[in-house]
């Protein structure tokens, strides 16, 4: 962090992301697709009103997937950016089959998971 008179600091963590909270009508079945797109386990006991997945390997928050009885009805102001480890045609393809949809296919490709969430693959 750079303070205004130029000089450098490095402030104490005061907090940090535990989780990344998803509001959706089916937590289970979002939780699903999140958990196998980021190859990682929905936690046991899951249901389809709440559904936690924990971050696979080092670093990543992890997610809560909370039923909720109102629709997306906007974009979402946040998203994930997906870093394909192979080439992002075969990632598409793969989170597709997950159930996933394409909504733009230019550089990086904009998708939808199960219930309508943005994120874009690069």
């Amino acid at each position: 962090m750079v303070r205004p008179d130029g000089a450098s600091s490095i402030a104490p963590v005061t907090a940090y992301i535990k989780n990344v909270t998803f509001d959706c009508h089916d937590a289970l079945r979002v939780a699903q697709f999140w958990a196998a797109a980021l190859g990682s386990n929905v936690d046991e006991d899951s249901t389809p009103a709440k559904a936690y997945v924990e971050a696979a390997g080092w670093g990543g928050p992890n997610m809560w997937f909370n039923q909720v009885p109102e629709s997306k009805t906007a974009k979402n102001r946040v998203h994930f950016d997906l870093r394909a480890l192979g080439t992002v045609a075969d990632e598409v393809r793969r989170l597709s089959d997950l159930g996933a949809t394409v909504v733009r296919s230019a550089d990086p490709v904009g998708m939808q998971d199960p219930e309508g969430n943005e994120f874009c693959v690069e």
